[in-house]
């Protein structure tokens, strides 16, 4: 796990420890020194912690204008134990919900598990965004979290979709083609699963 860093070539567009609007501004990196562990095993130094002892982030852009950002995630999505919306809310969302961001696309590739807990914070996010037009998209999640994601529930508040080239792509053009199909291809139904 310690090799795997966040997506960085995205870079010479946007970093969060230089933007003064991002919960990171300010923050300094190591290349070499390793404190973040998810169930003892270190995580690159790259990824930004949220309090959680299991799930880490990167916003690897924002865009204030357009009032989207993109954030990849590491490590366990564990929502009884650890609280991780919670924590992914205090830590990170709501401040950029308050900085105008209200479409959000999470890049889940590295997130091993998922654990379901309560659904309340799920439904409070998407109702702070709905009204203007605001979305969250788990992308590249794997099958097994997708599956636990959508059968607690969160397929109510949260689209899925699988874009395996996303790094392919600029950030405004990976943007605006999730942004074209939100909320327009099928959610599945209980009948599903």
């Amino acid at each position: 796990m310690q090799d795997i860093e966040p997506y960085y070539n995205w870079r010479h567009l946007y970093c969060a420890e230089e933007d003064d609007r991002s919960p990171f501004y300010g923050r300094t990196y190591s290349e070499f020194e390793y404190e973040n562990t998810v169930y003892n095993y270190y995580i690159h130094p790259q990824w930004d912690s949220i309090g959680s002892r299991t799930l880490y982030t990167k916003v690897l852009f924002a865009d204030y204008d357009l009032n989207f950002a993109i954030i990849e995630l590491i490590g366990e999505w564990n929502d009884p134990i650890e609280n991780d919306v919670m924590q992914l809310r205090k830590a990170l969302i709501d401040e950029m919900i308050d900085r105008g961001i209200q479409k959000f696309i999470l890049i889940g590739e590295n997130v091993f598990n998922y654990h379901s807990g309560d659904t309340d914070y799920y439904e409070d996010w998407l109702d702070n965004i709905l009204p203007y037009g605001g979305w969250v998209c788990c992308v590249n999640f794997s099958e097994v979290c997708t599956y636990e994601m959508q059968h607690a529930g969160l397929k109510n508040w949260l689209q899925f979709q699988t874009i395996p080239n996303w790094r392919s792509f600029q950030p405004l053009d990976f943007f605006h083609g999730i942004d074209n199909h939100s909320y327009r291809f099928p959610l599945l139904d209980d009948s599903d699963f």
